[in-house]
C-alpha cells in the first residue's frame, strides 16, 4: 500500500507550495512511505486525481486543489483534513495506516514543534492543581477532628455551669436558713425579755 501525494510542482500559489511541503515533510518525519505526483507536469495524474476526488470533497468549482492525499486507489483526504489528523494524533489512521509501535511518540513531538507544547504544559498546571486541591482537602478532613473535640468540650463546660449555679442556689439557700434561725433566736431572746419584764421575779 503506498500513499499518494498529489501536488503541483510548478504552482504559483505560496499557500499551496506552503500546504505541500507541509505534508510532504510530515511524512518524511513519520518515515511513511510515500509517492509524490506531479499534476502539473502530467495531465494523466491531474485527471485522476480530479475523478477520484469525492464530489463531496471537491469545491464549488470542481476542480480540486493540491495537496490531495490518496491510499492507493482509497481517498484520505485533502490538506484541511490532514491538518486536523495531525493536530488530534490520528495522521496514520487517516491515511488508512496501522500505527508502528512507538508511533505516538514520534506524532506527539511534531506535534510539539507545530505549538502544541503549550497544551502539555496545560495539562501539567491542571495535574499540579489537582494535588494541591487533594493536599488542602486532606488538611481540612484533619481539622474536623478539632473542630467535633471543640464541640464536644462545650457541653461538658456549659454542666460545669449549670452545676456551679446549683451550688450557688444551694449556699443562698443555706445562707437563708441560718438567717432564719438567727432572727428565730432574737424573737425568742425578745420574748423572754417581754416576759421578764411582765411577771418580775419573786425575789424582787
Amino acid at each position: 500500500m503506498v500513499i499518494k501525494v498529489f501536488l503541483a510542482s510548478s504552482s504559483g500559489s505560496t499557500a499551496i507550495k506552503k500546504k505541500q511541503q507541509d505534508v510532504v515533510g510530515f511524512l518524511e518525519a513519520l518515515k511513511i512511505d510515500y509517492a509524490q505526483l506531479d499534476i502539473a507536469s502530467n495531465e494523466d495524474n491531474r485527471a485522476w486525481m480530479r475523478e477520484n476526488v469525492p464530489g463531496e470533497k471537491k469545491p464549488t468549482n470542481g476542480i480540486p486543489l493540491p495537496p490531495q492525499i490518496f491510499n492507493e486507489e482509497m481517498y484520505c483526504g485533502d490538506y484541511d483534513t490532514f491538518f486536523d489528523a495531525k493536530e488530534d494524533n490520528t495522521v496514520y489512521e487517516f491515511l488508512g495506516l496501522t500505527p508502528p509501535p512507538g508511533s505516538k511518540k514520534i506524532e506527539l513531538k511534531e506535534a510539539e514543534q507545530n505549538g502544541d507544547a503549550h497544551t502539555a504544559e496545560l495539562e501539567e498546571d491542571e495535574e499540579s492543581k489537582n494535588a494541591e486541591t487533594d493536599a488542602q482537602d486532606e488538611n481540612e478532613e484533619e481539622e474536623e477532628p478539632a473542630e467535633e473535640e471543640e464541640e464536644s468540650r462545650k457541653p461538658a463546660e456549659e454542666e460545669e455551669q449549670e452545676e456551679a449555679e446549683g451550688d450557688k442556689v444551694e449556699d443562698n439557700h443555706l445562707v437563708s436558713e441560718a438567717e432564719d434561725e438567727l432572727v428565730s433566736e432574737e424573737e425568742e431572746e425578745l420574748r423572754e425579755l417581754e416576759e421578764e419584764e411582765e411577771h418580775p421575779s419573786e425575789e424582787d
